[in-house]
This record gives structure tokens, sequence and C-alpha cells, in this order.
């Protein structure tokens, strides 16, 4: 099997072809795309014709899966997989999400977030309903040395409310929401690149400071993940398969109509190593 790597941005991502994703790949191959995504920070695999079983095997490959932890799996046969859709006539248990969602990192609210996910496109919408990714590792690097000695060893609180604010930065915290204080850079366990580790959606302060400068430095950050030179944005198209290295991105979607069909299934790689 003879991959092509073609980058996406000057930033983040790289589109990989000649590969069938539902066949296994020999040990070379997965070097190749394993060394891929390291170097690219997200991956897409246009032109995929996957099921649940064969993405699940895909991302087996890449280390354990994570259980489905918002939300509901598809069946207790995949407890890894999650359709997440605005579609309510699939027969089968959904995450009903619509418009738009802010830059975030997934599961940065519990201790061990995960390492990485493939979101697989079965519908998606004529307009609307892209995928914005930002290389939080470029972004770190790009900050002055003032800025990195003076984010050194603070930790931020992640917050998270699925059930009844999943898209929007919250206003009332609900105490049984899940919570978890990280590092505000944190540092890559293969890589060993520093990214910042803080986002808009789920990060609401810096522990153990005023929370003016908090806010203050928390604002700057969102701001600076999100500049344009480090963000790809992604149109999907049925059957792309798409993954991110979730310890170096920040991901966001972009609003789309209600009244408009989008299908995508996940599947999540557990990483087995905490946040430093």
């Amino acid at each position: 099997m003879s991959i092509k790597v073609a980058k996406l941005s000057s930033s983040i991502g790289a589109a990989v072809t000649g590969i069938d994703l539902g066949k296994p790949m020999d040990e070379k191959t997965f070097e190749e795309v394993h060394q891929a995504w390291l170097d690219n920070v997200i991956l897409v695999f246009p032109g995929q014709d996957l099921t649940d079983g064969e993405q699940e095997a895909f991302a087996r490959q890449f280390g354990e899966l994570e259980d489905v932890r918002t939300g509901a799996a598809v069946g207790n046969d995949h407890p890894n997989v999650m359709m997440i859709t605005n579609v309510k006539d699939t027969g089968r248990p959904t995450a009903l999400e619509d418009g738009e969602m802010m830059f975030h990192y997934d599961q940065c609210y519990y201790e061990h977030p995960c390492m990485g996910a493939t979101l697989f496109a079965i519908e998606v919408p004529n307009e609307g309903g892209n995928t914005l990714f930002s290389n939080c590792a470029a972004a770190y690097d790009a900050l002055s040395d003032e800025w990195k000695s003076r984010l050194e060893g603070l930790k931020a609180l992640n917050y998270y409310d699925y059930h009844h604010n999943p898209t929007a930065r919250p206003e009332d915290l609900n105490p049984d929401a899940p919570k978890w204080v990280h590092p505000v850079i944190r540092t890559h366990s293969l890589t060993g690149r520093k990214a910042i580790y803080v986002n808009r959606l789920m990060t609401l302060w810096i522990e153990d400071m005023d929370r003016a400068e908090s806010d203050e430095i928390l604002g700057f950050l969102f701001d600076h993940i999100e500049k344009p030179e480090f963000i790809y944005e992604h149109m999907w198209t049925p059957g792309d398969l798409m993954m991110w290295d979730n310890r170096c991105s920040v991901h966001a979607r972009t609003y789309f109509s209600p009244d408009a069909r989008r299908m995508m299934r996940r599947v999540t790689i557990r990483d087995p190593l905490p946040v430093q």
C-alpha cells in the first residue's frame, strides 16, 4: 500500500489518499500514517466507505478506544460509536446538535481527556456545518518570550454541561457537571511540543488568580489560538474520515440551518497518560 500525504494549509492538516481504511494497515503503512498525524495534527481521508466496526478497528490501531462519555452509544455491540447528528429518524441513539459550536478541546473537563478522535461524514448540509481546527502548538510557538514566561506553571478550570448547555459558554454553573483543572500549557507526550491548553467554550478561569487578571489572560489566549494563521476550515464531503490530535488542537463548528441534515459518526481514542 502506497499512501500520499498532501498538506491542507501551512499550519495544520494533511489529506491522506491511496488507502482504504476498511482494511487493516500493515506496520509500514501504520507508521507512515501515525507520523503524518504527529506532523500535521489533523488528517482527512477522503472517499471512504466505513461501517461502525471498520471505523472502530481503524481508530483502535492508535490506542484503546474510549466509551461514549456524553450522549449515548449506538448500541451495546458498539460502545465506542456515537452518532453526532440533528437527524431524528436514524433509529439509533444520537447526540442531537444544531448550529454553531465554539472552539474546544474534547473532554478537557475530565481528569483524562482523550488522545484524539475520528469523525466520519455520512450526510452534510449544502451550506455550513464546517469544522475549523486550530494548531495550538503553533500558536504557543508564536507567543513572545514574555507571554511564555507569564503562562509557565498556570492551571485553569475546565467545565462542560453537555445536557444543558452544549454549544455555548455557560453563564451559570451546574454543580453536577464534570470539571477538572489542567495546565494552561501542556506538553505533547510523543512530540515534546508545548501547546496552549485552554479554549473558549470550556475553560472558565485560571486557578489562584484574581478574576480580572484571569479573564485578561484567557481572553488573549482565546483570541490568539483562533487567529486565521493557525486554522484550517474543513468543508465536509460524505465519505470523509477526519482524525485530530486532541493533545494540541482545538476545533469548532460553523453554523448550519436546523432544517439541513448533518450526520456524523464518531469514535474516540483514549489517552492513557495524564495532561502534563
